[in-house]
């Protein structure tokens, strides 16, 4: 059965993003968030980040200042691998069938992550299409951002360019540096298309990989927490390694694997090699959370 109706199908492919309400029951929405507070308490008995991955990198991110007393928890890279509650929202949540219903049949899994953009910081998120992180022979990919904690217009929410997903990859290289933000120039070209998104916990925003977007500081003295799920159309193959290499990547989620790659493209602009999971030391995204 359908997740999706005919109209939000025909809004994401119009706007590249969907906001769909209450995505995931309460019970499990309530089991992720005990999940994130108990994350929150081992914190403080770490003065620095811990946890290793499949991929090797390190599970747990915390923000310059944290301490025992003032966590500052702001990345938990793939929890799927560490949390039941976690592991049943990215594989057994109605998440990826609405993410088949955009783009399947066939769909396979990439890479998740928490991303908390903490109360009173300055971080901001600079315009970017997560395609340029994690490009593939298509674009037939869909970033479910599942709302952990309300999303208001004063703690740092998402903001997105309606339509520039179907507007070619834009570069986030600059003086032969990868920034992992678009040009001041490019940015300014679409600020007055700019529209933010707000939503409640529980709420999932659809968000097709190349549709720039970025985020505000969070102004507010409430936590804006994301669980993020990356799903790929089964033949969309990757060009470059994961940023977030993990135990699941490439599992089918919906439909079946196939043997065949399709390529809409002839020109892809790829990452600096040495990109790893966590954009927080990029020249252009040095101090972001979001």
């Amino acid at each position: 059965m359908a997740e999706l109706t005919h109209e939000q199908i025909t809004a994401f492919r119009r706007d590249g993003y969907l906001m769909v309400e209450r995505a995931v029951d309460a019970a499990l929405l309530a089991a992720m968030r005990r999940q994130l507070d108990d994350w929150i308490d081992e914190s403080r008995g770490h003065a620095g980040n811990w946890g290793e991955t499949a991929g090797g990198a390190l599970r747990f991110d915390l923000e310059a200042g944290h301490a025992a007393d003032a966590p500052r928890l702001r990345r938990i890279n793939n929890p799927a691998e560490v949390s039941d509650a976690f592991h049943a929202a990215t594989f057994d949540s109605p998440l990826a069938a609405m993410v088949a219903d955009l783009i399947g049949p066939d769909v396979k899994f990439h890479h998740g992550k928490i991303n908390s953009k903490l109360p009173r910081t300055d971080s901001r998120v600079g315009l970017h299409q997560d395609f340029s992180y994690t490009p593939h022979t298509n674009d037939d990919i869909v970033t479910a951002l599942l709302l952990l904690d309300d999303m208001t217009a004063a703690n740092g929410p998402l903001r997105v360019v309606p339509g520039s997903h179907r507007e070619g990859q834009k570069s986030l290289w600059h003086d032969g540096v990868f920034t992992g933000q678009v040009a001041a120039d490019v940015a300014a070209g679409v600020e007055n298309r700019l529209v933010t998104l707000t939503g409640r916990s529980g709420d999932v925003c659809l968000m097709h990989t190349s549709l720039l977007h970025g985020s505000a500081p969070n102004a507010s003295d409430q936590r804006r927490t994301l669980f993020i799920s990356v799903y790929a159309a089964a033949d969309a193959v990757a060009l470059a390694a994961s940023p977030l290499p993990n135990r699941f990547e490439n599992r089918v989620v919906a439909g079946q694997a196939v043997r065949t790659a399709r390529l809409t493209v002839d020109r892809i602009e790829l990452p600096a090699a040495s990109h790893s999971g966590s954009f927080f030391n990029l020249a252009g995204q040095g101090t972001n959370s979001g």
